[in-house]
């Protein structure tokens, strides 16, 4: 028995999906047996996968990781072992730039396997109950914030990801030049607008990551809408929780959708797999279409293939999610991948946290990140 482990992240939608799809491989393949274990949403965004892929044979990544995989070597490179027709339906099927996000140095680092971007969530009755509609505008937003039932998702690394969603919504995408992260006449703008918003909402929210923003929406009727945080099609799902989420596209700002920072993640191989065959073929397996519209998205998953978006079923037995939310994900900025990069993101979210939490100089907050984006690009992260 070849006996392979795999390493996610704890949540349904990350843990379920990967066990059923690997059940169902090992009856077709009885000689292998893979087995999943999961790690905390923080640490699945900081944690260095190098270390893990010394540990597992599969891995689910944050598509940042991409190119310190590459890198590293950590991770192999896929296209350079799946067929050229495989690979194709990957690229022609991605959500979004969900395909392109594990490209580093012309090369597949990690199918996608789940796609996601910040979208916009709502408890209908509660609105209902307020005589209230699900925001359009900004306007419409800041109008229910006041009205103290709104939240988002505020711990630094979803704020950091909500700055980059202002910045490309006011029309200028970040790290476009090496010298700043966006001018300062878009930062400030940017956090100026964001600021506005964080002052209506619970500072609890501070604390809480998508996740724990989508319980309270369900546990409680303290919250009625999030206007941005990271999808999850769980919560749209009957019976998942005693309270059913609906979910929608990102409001206008400018009379134009906003734009997020697309997420999602992928299916890697550690180069260091004593099975990297049998490794490569589950990949294969639950990142396929068929499986995607089927055992992964049955299972609690968010699929990455655009096929399973589209699937009228699952649509039914999620009330449109994926239809709702899939023009958010199709315009969705796909941040640096670069090693060195992660440096940046583990340290730049507390910047901007703090800023909306207390105030200040909008002027020093870029300037502040300025700094933290010259040291990544030295990858002077040790």
């Amino acid at each position: 028995m070849k006996k392979l482990k795999g390493i996610t992240w704890n949540h349904t939608r990350g843990l379920l999906p990967m066990v059923a799809t690997a059940q169902r491989f090992s009856e077709f393949h009885p000689g292998i047996e893979i087995s999943w274990e999961k790690r905390s949403l923080q640490d699945f965004a900081d944690s260095s996968i190098d270390s893990l892929a010394e540990r597992f044979d599969l891995l689910v990544i944050d598509h940042p990781w991409t190119g310190f995989g590459a890198q590293t070597k950590a991770i192999l490179p896929l296209s350079d072992y799946l067929s050229a027709e495989y690979i194709q339906d990957q690229e022609k099927n991605t959500v979004g730039k969900s395909y392109e996000s594990y490209v580093f140095s012309n090369k597949l680092w990690a199918l996608p396997i789940d796609a996601a971007t910040p979208v916009a969530a709502a408890r209908k009755d509660i609105l209902e109950q307020m005589g209230e509609k699900v925001p359009q505008t900004y306007d419409d937003l800041l109008a229910l914030a006041k009205k103290g039932k709104v939240a988002f998702a505020g711990i630094p690394i979803d704020v950091l990801m909500s700055f980059y969603m202002y910045c490309c919504s006011l029309g200028e995408a970040p790290f476009q030049t090496t010298q700043e992260v966006v001018s300062m006449a878009t930062g400030t703008k940017a956090l100026q607008l964001f600021r506005a918003l964080a002052l209506l909402i619970d500072p609890a929210n501070f604390n809480r990551n998508p996740i724990q923003v989508y319980e309270a929406m369900v546990n409680s009727n303290e919250i009625a809408y999030c206007p941005f945080a990271y999808g999850y099609s769980n919560y749209s799902r009957t019976g998942y929780s005693d309270n059913l989420l609906h979910f929608y596209d990102l409001v206008q700002l400018n009379q134009q959708p906003m734009i997020s920072s697309l997420g999602g993640t992928g299916l890697a191989v550690s180069s260091s797999s004593q099975y990297r065959n049998e490794a490569i073929q589950y990949a294969e397996f639950a990142c396929s279409s068929a499986i995607q519209q089927t055992i992964f998205a049955d299972n609690g998953g968010q699929p990455g293939h655009l096929q399973a978006w589209k699937n009228e079923r699952i649509n039914q037995l999620t009330h449109d999610y994926f239809k709702n939310t899939l023009p958010a994900l199709e315009r969705a900025f796909l941040r640096p991948r670069y090693d060195g990069h992660m440096y940046f993101q583990d340290h730049a979210g507390d910047v901007v946290r703090d800023y909306l939490m207390k105030g200040g100089d909008e002027k020093a907050v870029l300037e502040e990140l300025n700094v933290l984006y010259a040291k990544s690009l030295n990858n002077t992260n040790s």
